[in-house]
Formats: structure tokens, C-alpha cells, sequence
């Protein structure tokens, strides 16, 4: 098969608009597991046994099988106890509860390595639990754990193609469409192939740069 460049431009715009799905995607799975990364970290650091024995059973499971596995949970077993979601909404929180154990990981490391000193300073000074977290653990946490987290989120990017087997139309289920419909697949995936790399690709040399300036600055 000889590449169309017709074709291809033709075919360009259907698969921009597919992108902005999978890059909506990407935002919302994101948040869910940036958010509920920490809340794990959290109830997994608690000193209450019946919260942190069930809470790291919890990111055991959802590590131990695939992703695939839980997205189908959430989209077709779900709807037979009531509760049905759309392919973005199911798709979004399959990916944000699967990568939110991982991250959660992420938040636990970065909050462990903050110094023992830094707890006791803040008691000295008689500060809140709260102020403690906004003022003093938090600001080091996040400059420790950055570039890890964006790691994660261009993973999440990639992942985004597994979201068709649960029928979001996103990019690569756009270049099936395509390709099923005009029995020409060699320019969709290529296509596909090059849209991803050219959003992912820059966002990891991103990442790297800002690893080397974190680096410095501690």
C-alpha cells in the first residue's frame, strides 16, 4: 500500500478533534489521580490499622490486575448493579484510580523523605496540623515529587488508547473508524503514531528539565 498524502490531509482534522477527546481525558483521569493519589498516601500513612491495612489492600488489588480488566469492571458490571457511566466518565476514572495507586506511592516517598526535624520545628512552634501540611510539608513535597507525577500523566496520555475497548472514540479509535470505513490503515495509525509522539515527546524533555532544576535547587 502506497501512502495517500489526499487521504492523509483529508483524513488530519477528524483526528485533531479525536485528540482533543484523548487530551480531555488525559486532564480528567489526571486530577482524579493526582486528588485521590493523596488521599491514599494519607489513610495509607494513618496510625489506625482497620484504615491502613484495608487502604494498602486496595492499591495491591488495583496494581495486581490490568487496567483493562478494571475499566470493563466499571463500564459493562457496573450498569448491572445501577450504576451505568459513558465511555468518557467510566474511561476517566478507570485510568485516574489505576494510576492514583501508583502515585499515591509517589506522595508517601516524597512525604517520608521530608525530615523528622521539620515535624518537630513545627510543633515548637505550636502550628496546626493543618498549617503544618499547607506551610511546611507540602511546599517540599511537591518540589521532591514533580517530575514523577508528570511522569505519570504522560503515561496516562499513552494509556488513553486502551479507552476504545470501552467505546470512547478517542484518537485511536477515531484512526479505526477511519480505517474500517476507507479499508486504508497505513496513514490513520500512522498518523496517530505521530500525534501522540508529537505531544508526549516534548512533554517528557520538559519533564527532564525540570527534574535537572529541582536537582539543583536542592
Amino acid at each position: 500500500m502506497i501512502w495517500d498524502w489526499s487521504f492523509a490531509a483529508a483524513i488530519l482534522p477528524e483526528l485533531l478533534r479525536a485528540t482533543l477527546v484523548t487530551l480531555q481525558a488525559t486532564l480528567y483521569a489526571s486530577l482524579t489521580a493526582l486528588i485521590f493519589g493523596f488521599v491514599l498516601a494519607l489513610l495509607r500513612r494513618s496510625g489506625i490499622r482497620l484504615i491502613r491495612w484495608p487502604t494498602a489492600a486496595f492499591i495491591e488489588v488495583v496494581r495486581s490486575t490490568p487496567l483493562l480488566l478494571q475499566l470493563y469492571f466499571i463500564f459493562f458490571v457496573l450498569p448491572q448493579y445501577g450504576l451505568s457511566l459513558s465511555p468518557i466518565l467510566a474511561g476517566t476514572l478507570g485510568l485516574g484510580i489505576h494510576y492514583a495507586t501508583y502515585i499515591s506511592e509517589v506522595y508517601r516517598a516524597g512525604i517520608e523523605d521530608v525530615p523528622t526535624g521539620q515535624w518537630e520545628a513545627a510543633k515548637v512552634l505550636n502550628l496546626t496540623m493543618p498549617r503544618t501540611w499547607s506551610s511546611i510539608i507540602v511546599p517540599q513535597v511537591i518540589t521532591r515529587i514533580v517530575p514523577s507525577l508528570g511522569n505519570y500523566v504522560v503515561q496516562m496520555f499513552k494509556a488513553t488508547a486502551i479507552l476504545e475497548a470501552i467505546t470512547l472514540v478517542e484518537l485511536l479509535g477515531e484512526a479505526n473508524v477511519i480505517g474500517a470505513q476507507s479499508f486504508r490503515y497505513l496513514e490513520p495509525f500512522t498518523l496517530v503514531g505521530l500525534i501522540f509522539l508529537a505531544l508526549s515527546y516534548p512533554a517528557a524533555l520538559g519533564l527532564r528539565y525540570l527534574e535537572r532544576k529541582l536537582h539543583v535547587r536542592h
